[in-house]
């Protein structure tokens, strides 16, 4: 199995926070936000418009990120999760789940909004995690996350980072490019795609995206995600969410551009 919902992950880090105001003059209040740095996020909350915060949270403080869904493919992924927990009357994934009822708290409704999305599709299948930022906060979600939805405790773990190649495998590796071949279909594997590859020590299983899914997928046949399956090569099973992470490793430039994309989000969700 790959890496677990408290270990360092490589690659850029997408999620969606739930923020609770501490503020006795506005306790019980809530905010849904997404964030590639919930400990710099939380800071601007409470820092108010001029530091970077979002209006609806601006002073009306101190803010605490109680929980985050991290673990999203792209920035795109997270920020649609988050436009769906914020306004779930209007998705139509969460046409089934029932209006705030009177006398219902707001964290309480938004944790029962969470608990509906982490099992409706698309996000049923994306190998998140939830992590609960303030323990004493905890509830039990119902229905529970999916088996394959890790429950964590406290803060992300740092960023894992790529490890750097030396220019001599650099090298070896471009010489034997054109040799290099897909482990399922056997078609030589062309410049500019990234194979999946198991993480597994020993393991030589190199495969494109797409044969490495329909491989995952013959037992769900109508599916188009997989969740995990068993590795052709060395037998041991994988998450598919652990293999993306591991093919598309961000850089620093990615994460600082991701950063931008945040704040410019954020003012237009706010308008």
């Amino acid at each position: 199995m790959g890496p677990t919902g408290g270990a360092a992950r490589p690659g850029r880090f997408f999620g969606v926070y739930l923020l609770y105001c501490l503020n006795p003059r506005h306790r019980g209040r809530v905010y849904v936000g997404f964030t590639v740095n919930p400990a710099r996020r939380v800071q601007q909350h409470n820092g108010g418009r001029k530091k970077g915060g979002a209006w609806r949270t601006s002073g009306r403080g101190p803010w605490e990120m109680v929980l985050i869904v991290h673990g999203f493919p792209s920035a795109v992924a997270a920020l649609r999760f988050e436009w769906a927990w914020q306004h779930p009357q209007a998705s139509r994934r969460l046409a089934h789940v029932g209006p705030r009822l009177r006398g219902e708290a707001a964290f309480a409704f938004h944790l029962r909004v969470l608990a509906h999305m982490l099992r409706a599709p698309p996000w049923a299948r994306l190998p998140l995690t939830l992590r609960w930022l303030r323990a004493d906060f905890r509830q039990d979600l119902c229905p529970p996350p999916p088996p394959h939805v890790p429950l964590a405790f406290g803060p992300p773990p740092p960023r894992a980072s790529a490890p750097r190649r030396r220019a001599a495998d650099t090298e070896s590796e471009l010489e034997h490019d054109a040799e290099t071949r897909c482990t399922l279909c056997a078609c030589v594997l062309q410049d500019g795609e990234d194979p999946l590859c198991c993480p597994h020590p020993g393991c030589s299983l190199r495969a494109h995206v797409i044969c490495l899914a329909e491989e995952f997928l013959q037992e769900e046949p109508g599916q188009l995600l997989p969740i995990e399956g068993q590795c052709p090569g060395c037998k041991n099973s994988l998450l598919w969410g652990d293999l993306i992470w591991l093919c598309r490793m961000g850089t620093e430039e990615e994460e600082e551009d991701s950063e931008l994309e945040e704040e410019h989000w954020t003012d237009m969700l706010e308008i």
